[in-house]
């Protein structure tokens, strides 16, 4: 009671007003950490670049696709060296187009492009039914002339016979001297009868002959053997061993080569002529195969000059019969020089052979790109001579390895590369 009179809370009101404190909202502290939030953001921000960071350099950049070659070693320098360069044709020494020896009608064509046919071979044939006319008639000629011979050889040795027995009885005075004249009369009448009919019969031969040789004209055959290279004509058309004009018809059938006798033709200018000489050794290139060297030999020089090129021609003979090798081909050819000393001969060149295109210019230094392990390796070079579309290389880079052609302007030395797919 005294508490209440004096105005004292009372145990109960303490109670609820440490509860209402309990409950009121504290904001002081919620500012605070509003204010760490950002902060926090940017922690975790960091955190990620650095793992991005480290994981972009521990995979590296992404390989670069590009293209390579491998080095190849020098060849052994060969017996001699070049003298004279020239360019030229590979030509056939024997090349024919081939007809019917007489004028008439295809009735078979027995050739395409690209096939061999042999010495001998038919190739086709013409319409024969007159020949074979001609012949039958020859013949039936022939047999009445023998015929007539067999007549003839009987007569003449009756006469004979006759003769014998005139000569037996004239002298016993039973027949008169005339008839054994007259006998002998018929006697070389025969003899003189039979030996013309004798000529008869080899005339007749002979027209025999003609005859078959007109029909044989019908049967058209290689000449030698080769290979076809044009089919010039069909069945149906009128083939003829003389141009008849007017585009109707032909004069040959085909064309065939023979590839033995392939060969190469250059004309060489008339200032350079006096390093040519016959047999000289000579390198030739196709220009279908510019890395195939076919040894060849100079077979004559062609006693004249077109004075409207000022150049004289020269044939070439092959020394390795190919058939890669065909007609009309261009040819790159290298006069070599057969008086080089022994020494010199079988020097063995330095470095090795790489494509032009997988040098580079670092300043004033000559680089390449070598393939090493999926990255590319800087390599400084020392250059030689070129050959063809390739560079000698005498230090730097070895036979085998494999260097990188066309390389990007961003390849750097290390980088991580990847051959291209073909």
């Amino acid at each position: 009671m005294a508490n209440l009179a004096l105005g004292l809370p009372t145990m109960g009101t303490m109670e609820n007003s440490d509860l209402l404190k309990e409950l009121r909202i504290d904001r002081g502290g919620t500012q605070a950490r509003s204010r760490r939030l950002p902060w926090i953001l940017l922690g975790v921000i960091a955190l990620l670049a650095l793992a991005g960071g480290v994981w972009f350099a521990l995979a590296g950049s992404p390989a670069l696709p590009v293209h390579t070659a491998v080095a190849q070693p020098m060849a052994t320098a060969g017996t001699n060296a070049s003298v004279l360069d020239a360019t030229g044709y590979v030509t056939a020494r024997r090349e024919a187009t081939v007809s019917a020896q007489i004028t008439g009608t295809l009735t078979e064509v027995l050739i395409e492009e690209g096939e061999r046919v042999e010495a001998g071979q038919v190739l086709g044939r013409v319409e024969d039914t007159a020949q074979r006319a001609a012949l039958a008639q020859a013949q039936a000629q022939l047999q009445a002339a023998q015929a007539s011979l067999v007549q003839f050889q009987a007569q003449l040795a009756q006469s004979r016979r006759d003769l014998q027995r005139n000569e037996d009885m004239v002298g016993r005075k039973l027949v008169s001297q005339q008839a054994v004249e007259q006998a002998r009369t018929l006697v070389d009448t025969g003899a003189a009868q039979l030996q013309a009919q004798q000529r008869q019969v080899e005339l007749a031969q002979a027209g025999v002959q003609s005859a078959q040789v007109q029909l044989g004209y019908c049967t058209v055959r290689a000449p030698f053997s080769g290979v076809v290279i044009a089919k010039a004509a069909q069945v149906g058309e009128i083939v003829s061993p003389f141009s008849a004009g007017g585009g109707f018809t032909r004069t040959g059938i085909g064309t065939i080569v023979d590839m033995d006798s392939l060969e190469v033709e250059v004309d060489v200018n008339e200032a350079y002529i006096n390093r040519v000489q016959p047999n000289q050794p000579v390198d030739s290139v196709l220009n279908a195969y510019p890395d195939w060297k076919i040894p060849s030999h100079v077979i004559a020089i062609i006693p004249t000059a077109d004075r409207s090129k000022a150049t004289v021609k020269v044939r070439i003979g092959l020394n390795v019969k190919d058939g890669r090798v065909l007609p009309d081909m261009g040819v790159r050819v290298s006069f070599l020089d057969d008086d080089k000393p022994a020494a010199h001969v079988q020097q063995q060149p330095r470095g090795v052979l790489v494509p032009a295109t997988a040098l580079r210019k670092d300043g004033d230094k000559d680089i390449v790109f070598v393939l090493k392990e999926q990255k590319a390796q800087r390599r400084a070079v020392t250059l030689g001579g070129s050959v063809g579309q390739s560079r000698q290389v005498q230090a730097g880079v070895s036979a085998g390895e494999t260097v990188i052609v066309d390389a990007p302007d961003e390849l750097k030395d290390g980088a991580a590369v990847t051959p291209a797919k073909p």
